[in-house]
Formats: C-alpha cells, sequence, structure tokens
C-alpha cells in the first residue's frame, strides 16, 4: 500500500467522535431507540420470567418516554415562566 493511498484512506474514513453525525434536526427521534435499549438491557436482567418480559420492557419504555416528555415541559415552565418571576432582571 503506498503512502498516498494509505492518506486517502484515513482522510474518508468516519471518526464517530470527531465528525459526529448531523442528527441535530430530529434529535427527539433518537429517544425511542435509546429507551427501548435501555428497558431491555434493564429488564433481562432483573425480571423473574421471560414470559412477562415484553410488556415489563414495553412499560417501562413508556415510562422513560412519559419521564422525558414531563422533565422537558417542567424545564421550560421553570425557565420561561417561573424564575422570571421570581427573580426579574432589571436593566
Amino acid at each position: 500500500m503506498t503512502s498516498s493511498s494509505l492518506m486517502l484512506g484515513l482522510t474518508l474514513s468516519y471518526r464517530p467522535f470527531l465528525d459526529p453525525i448531523n442528527a441535530y434536526d430530529a434529535w427527539y427521534l433518537l429517544l425511542l431507540p435509546l429507551a427501548l435499549g435501555i428497558s431491555l438491557a434493564y429488564k433481562a436482567v432483573r425480571v423473574k420470567s421471560m414470559a412477562d418480559f415484553p410488556r415489563h420492557v414495553i412499560v417501562m419504555t413508556m415510562q422513560i418516554i412519559i419521564a422525558m416528555i414531563s422533565l422537558g415541559v417542567a424545564s421550560f415552565v421553570l425557565i420561561e415562566y417561573l424564575l422570571p418571576a421570581l427573580l426579574p432582571m432589571k436593566m
């Protein structure tokens, strides 16, 4: 392998931590697979009977998604409405 082809291969390679995927427009769509993966891994270790496994995973996935949405709404209300009312800024 020549040095020019080696350099070309290094410059065209994908570097996930240096060149992340541009998912800024659809970041919220990544919540479902993340919650599902966390639920699968956790319940695979914790559930006593595998017959109950799918139901437990679905319930935990929904709990994670609802909790994340609730925390986002609570943060928005706190920052946009409560803090300005409690601590008004003087310009």
